[in-house]
């Protein structure tokens, strides 16, 4: 078996899980604490991955990223960003993708901590980005845990949007779900099964471990 697209799938799933983190936290703060008329537009594109078919957004983004549109050229020629049928490519559209499963686990979060905390800060002299940082979000572990195994193990099972924007290219853009999927059209159901196997127990794994952390099992146990 040829593990290149599990190693591949597992490296796109921590980077986009990285790179979320530091965007879902303050887009998290910023809806919870905004009155502005926008709130519902954003919340409402940030949800969109939810509802729509992978392969929608796949498609949306095949023809932006394309170098043969006006776009797509523009990222190639100005930031030298080929973004179809690559790597980076992956990391932008599971970005977009797997967002709302960490921008809703953490704003539920804040919006559950008591208010005083963020009162108490402001009258030391915190600033906001400090405050959100220092203050808030040690105090929402678990919503952070939740988040970030979400957004990991979504990543990690994507399909229709890997395929549209990245294709199916050895040691670039093949994850394991197309590798699954390729073994399954030439009838190799025996690769098939170790990649979803592997994949269906690391799952399982994750899954458990944060609901035993966060239903206070784990802590349970050592004391």
């Amino acid at each position: 078996m040829d593990w290149q697209p599990l190693i591949l799938t597992f490296q796109l799933a921590f980077v986009v899980t990285v790179l979320l983190f530091f965007i879902s936290l303050p887009l998290s703060y910023w809806l919870v604490n905004t009155k502005s008329r926008l709130k519902p537009i954003i919340e409402t594109l940030v949800s969109m991955p939810l509802v729509l078919p992978p392969t929608v957004l796949g498609f949306y983004f095949l023809i932006a990223f394309s170098p043969g549109n006006a776009f797509g050229a523009w990222l190639n020629e100005a930031l030298g960003l080929k973004l179809v049928f690559s790597f980076t490519g992956l990391v932008i559209a599971s970005l977009i993708y797997s967002l709302p499963f960490m921008v809703h686990p953490l704003q539920s979060g804040l919006a559950n901590l008591p208010r005083s905390l963020t009162e108490a800060s402001s009258l030391m002299g915190k600033s906001s980005l400090s405050t959100l940082y220092n203050v808030l979000l040690p105090n929402m572990k678990a919503s952070l845990l939740t988040g970030v195994v979400l957004a990991f193990a979504h990543t990690v099972g994507e399909f229709g949007v890997v395929l549209m924007i990245g294709g199916n290219i050895p040691g670039q853009t093949k994850v394991a779900s197309i590798a699954i999927y390729d073994e399954v059209e030439a009838m190799n159901y025996a690769a098939a099964h170790m990649y979803s196997i592997i994949l269906f127990v690391l799952t399982f794994c994750i899954l458990l471990i944060v609901y035993l952390i966060n239903g206070g099992y784990i802590k349970k146990i050592w004391t």
